[in-house]
């Protein structure tokens, strides 16, 4: 089935395919509300099979929506849409709303050959920028390569994608999206090959990977199966990008031998140490102060290393027993009044923090979400816009809000965000209206149940005599059963007690009684009567005793009469 001209979360309206992937097809898109052009990304329908996928991509699509910078696509929405196939299948597609960006895809450029040396340097400096700022964050990317990376018309670096390799290795993935996850396994770092945890480190191996793929025109590794290359990050050593592009300098040799460590901590430690090392490399200089011949190291080979001056001096103050120290201690006093200083320090700073209160002031570079609740969804943008956020609408259904109120915001009211933040606001579509299910003759449990999944809520239980229905056996409920309602109506239940009322059947007439004990109203079983003849005979036999007490009992009781028989 086609996407094109389908309207998204009643906003977003789907154009043109612009790209395709192996988790997800782009569509250039249109924003109705904001009449701003924009990148659809609808993720393929085997991902949003599993719930704690859907789950975890919410939570990262959130995480990646906070991010602004200019080198990262911006995430404008993410959600779920509801889908009806030509077959009459219903599934649920994932999508993200994004950034639209005016430019082309490093991968495509990478396919016209090598890059020079310079522009690779300006590229990756642009997206060590985003990972600088993003593992500030708190994000780590987890699949940086050039399918995710946008150059656009004027030569600007944008990172996009953040957040949704983590959503998919977080959750039970499906064979089909563990082979789409592989389809990256050029730019694995040697810890996510061995299934080992990640973190900012794993960005910037894969970082290495781009600038080698930039400078040579191929990646380090390559196999016939996703399986072999992961396993060539984990076991063997890259060649130098020089061996296959003679314009490579040594210094971005070294700088790429560094980056493809394998040993995690043997590589770049952080995005500004990538970097600074890579601007030093694109002016013609070996990073560190190391020699040419040093800059072949690591994982191209072993190189001696040389002691600094320093060292030497270090390692002969310790070795050399023939040295004697000629500077004097430090006066004893002085020592003392080090020591009281720094206590008198600790317990001041102690008792500052000890009485410090609260501030309620928010700093003047931040906003705190409003309460909202009860508000239309206009009114509850402009006071957003007040306070230089944005909004963005979703619908859900509520039995307390009424239609078109607002239910409640991510992030919560109270929160403290930057400027520009976007904050979603649920609106009310009101109560789901419901046809009470018809439960009489259900056993209660049963009968709960069945409310509740309706979207009602199981109320009372009255108990009823009925010499026909069983004990615990629905007889009614209110409102009854095929009643209009709306989600969140309390439904009552009245259900058989399993006993009947018996009444005192002394004074009767044998033949009345037996009639009434058997008839509809109590149907007990009445057992031969008994004579009783130490009274008086009377017309009609009355009843001089019964064998059940008057009062309730059990349905199909036995009961035993005894008459005057004179």
């Amino acid at each position: 089935m086609s996407d094109d001209g389908r309207l998204l979360a009643g906003r977003y309206r789907v154009g043109a395919l612009i790209g395709r992937g192996g988790m997800s097809d782009v569509h250039i898109g249109t924003d109705s509300r904001l009449g701003r052009t924009v990148a659809i990304k609808l993720l393929k329908s085997s991902l949003a099979a599993d719930p704690a996928f859907r789950t975890r991509f919410r939570q990262e699509a959130q995480a990646a929506a906070r991010m602004a910078h200019p080198t990262i696509v911006r995430v404008f929405d993410a959600g779920e849409e509801t889908v009806t196939d030509d077959n009459g299948t219903v599934s649920q597609v994932p999508f993200i709303v994004m950034e639209h960006v005016d430019g082309r895809l490093l991968k495509d450029i990478i396919r016209e050959g090598p890059i020079d040396a310079v522009e690779s340097v300006r590229i990756i400096d642009g997206v060590l920028t985003a990972l600088e700022y993003s593992h500030r964050a708190g994000v780590v990317h987890r699949d940086i390569k050039p399918g995710n990376i946008m150059i656009t018309k004027s030569g600007q670096v944008k990172v996009m994608d953040f957040g949704i390799a983590r959503a998919i290795s977080d959750s039970s993935t499906t064979v089909a999206q563990t082979t789409a996850i592989l389809g990256t396994a050029s730019y694995f770092s040697p810890e996510q090959a061995k299934g080992e945890s990640v973190d900012a480190r794993t960005d910037l191996y894969s970082t290495g990977v781009v600038l080698f793929e930039m400078l040579t025109g191929r990646a380090p590794f390559l196999g016939d199966t996703p399986v072999a290359v992961a396993y060539q990050h984990v076991s063997e050593t890259p060649v130098k990008p020089s061996s296959l592009n003679a314009k490579v300098s040594p210094a971005l040799d070294y700088v790429v031998a560094h980056a493809l460590a394998k040993n995690r901590f043997a590589r770049y430690q952080s995005a500004v140490e990538f970097r600074n090392d890579v601007h030093t490399a694109g002016e013609g200089h070996i990073p560190t102060g190391r020699a040419a011949d040093e800059a072949g190291g690591g994982l191209f080979g072993s190189a001696p290393t040389l002691e600094s001056g320093s060292v030497l001096a270090i390692k002969q103050l310790s070795e050399d027993q023939t040295m004697v120290r000629t500077q004097r201690r430090p006066p004893v006093i002085w020592v003392w009044a080090g020591i009281v200083a720094v206590v008198v320090i600790v317990i001041s700073v102690m008792f500052w923090v000890y009485t410090l209160k609260p501030s309620t002031e928010i700093p003047d570079n931040s906003r705190r979400v409003p309460v909202l609740t009860g508000q239309t969804y206009d009114e509850a943008q402009n006071n957003l816009l007040d306070l230089d956020l944005a909004a963005t609408k979703a619908e859900e259904a509520s039995a307390t809000v009424p239609a078109d109120g607002v239910i409640r915001t991510v992030p919560a009211a109270g929160t403290t965000v930057h400027p520009a933040e976007v904050i979603k606001v649920y609106v009310s579509t009101g109560a789901v209206p419901v046809t009470v299910p018809n439960v009489v003759n259900q056993s209660i449990a049963d009968a709960q149940a069945a409310i509740e999944a309706a979207g009602l809520v199981s109320g009372s239980v009255t108990r009823e005599n009925s010499p026909t229905v069983a004990a615990d056996v629905v007889m009614s409920t209110d409102p009854a059963a095929e009643a209009a309602e709306v989600a969140g109506v309390t439904v009552d239940f009245v259900v058989s007690s399993g006993l009947v009322a018996l009444r005192d059947m002394t004074g009767q007439a044998l033949s009345a009684a037996t009639d009434l004990l058997g008839g509809d109203t109590l149907r007990l079983v009445v057992t031969q009567p008994e004579p009783d003849y130490t009274c008086k005979q009377a017309p009609g036999s009355p009843v001089t005793n019964q064998s059940l007490a008057p009062g309730d009992v059990p349905q199909n009781s036995e009961i035993t009469l005894t008459y005057c028989a004179g």
